[in-house]
């Protein structure tokens, strides 16, 4: 986790990440990473529309955006 964090940072990658809240909801975010710590991260929420702060440790997953272009023929 914490590699695809640094690298996300590093480049300005966004991600899909899959995250458990502390009451134990799971929520599918797309984040783009600010600032990653020793046990958690900052990053802005495109579901929230603002900056937050995740536990490391709750993150089930982490996929990179891939946008892709379309072609009109």
């Amino acid at each position: 986790m914490r590699k695809t964090l640094d690298k996300s940072v590093r480049y300005g990658e966004e991600l899909y990440m899959m995250y458990m809240a502390a009451d134990g909801t799971i929520s599918r975010r797309r984040i783009k990473v600010l600032q990653v710590g020793e046990v958690s991260f900052r990053a802005y929420c495109y579901l929230r529309k603002s900056k937050r702060t995740f536990s490391i440790e709750s993150v089930l997953a982490l996929v990179p955006v891939i946008d892709r272009e379309r072609r009109a023929i």
